[in-house]
């Protein structure tokens, strides 16, 4: 599906280089049908000696002929490198967006090109264990959902969405999710210390905890509920811990965060469209 593809990748930053990886590391192409953008000589010749792909100064030079443009620069820089793309791209070379809040009408009227994907993938895809949500422009074929979705795969799991207020949803559940996530182990890394723990033997700990518990879910099936009440034993000490988080109100502030993160996303899409 990708084999024939030549993909070039319009910034070659962490995200960009975790695609760049997963895509590699799954043979879903070759190295020489991969070119990534970087103005910095010293980061071209970083990704030319770990992946052997093609590397390009010059945004216009690497998407000729390129029939999937990955768009992973930061939202801020978007501006600047669309006079550049501007025209250069083939009519049916398909856009995927990994810029955070910036919508597909900006993308499309930026590049004045109608195949773009907008998506959201997270930082756990830099170890291809992200989740990333997408959605296509009307105009991007059947053959370019596929190319899609398996592009994406290779940062871990992927979901297509229908409306594109998801991705602004995505951004605050999966795009800050991993921070609220690493507060909480870094919390439980804490107690573990005040304990008495190593900080080293607190950490993996936590990390071992959070990983299996996740994956104990994944497997089983099981409804979080159905599995935080059967480790919680009456009297016991579970118990006497939960008690104090729902007493904290950890449920709520979660929800909270996540809600913020989300409107917070909204209102950086709001300014990229009036820019």
């Amino acid at each position: 599906m990708l084999a024939d593809s030549r993909i070039t990748f319009i910034g070659s930053g962490a995200m960009g280089e975790a695609m760049i990886k997963g895509v590699l590391a799954q043979k879903l192409t070759g190295p020489k049908q991969i070119t990534a953008s970087d103005p910095i000589a010293a980061r071209r010749e970083a990704l030319e000696s770990a992946y052997g792909i093609c590397t390009a100064a010059d945004n216009a030079q690497a998407v000729r002929g390129a029939s999937i443009i990955v768009l992973s620069v930061k939202p801020q820089i978007f501006e600047k490198v669309t006079p550049v793309l501007r025209g250069q791209i083939a009519p049916e070379a398909l856009v995927l967006s990994i810029m955070a809040g910036v919508s597909l009408q900006t993308i499309q009227r930026g590049l004045q090109h109608e195949r773009v994907v907008r998506s959201m993938p997270n930082t756990p895809a830099q170890v291809n264990m992200g989740v990333t949500a997408w959605i296509p422009a009307a105009a991007v074929t059947e053959e370019q959902h596929r190319q899609t979705a398996t592009l994406l795969g290779a940062l871990g799991e992927q979901i297509r969405v229908d409306k594109e207020d998801f991705i602004d949803m995505q951004t605050g559940l999966g795009g800050s999710g991993p921070g609220f996530v690493f507060l909480i182990i870094e919390a439980m890394i804490d107690a573990g210390v005040q304990m008495g723990f190593s900080r080293g033997d607190a950490q993996t700990i936590a990390l071992q905890t959070v990983l299996g518990s996740a994956e104990l879910m994944r497997q089983t099936g099981e409804h979080p509920a159905e599995l935080r009440n059967k480790v919680t034993s009456p009297g016991g000490t579970t118990a006497a811990g939960i008690y104090e988080l729902e007493k904290g109100g950890v449920r709520t502030v979660i929800t909270n965060a996540v809600l913020a993160a989300y409107r917070r996303s909204q209102e950086l899409g709001a300014i990229s469209q009036k820019g």
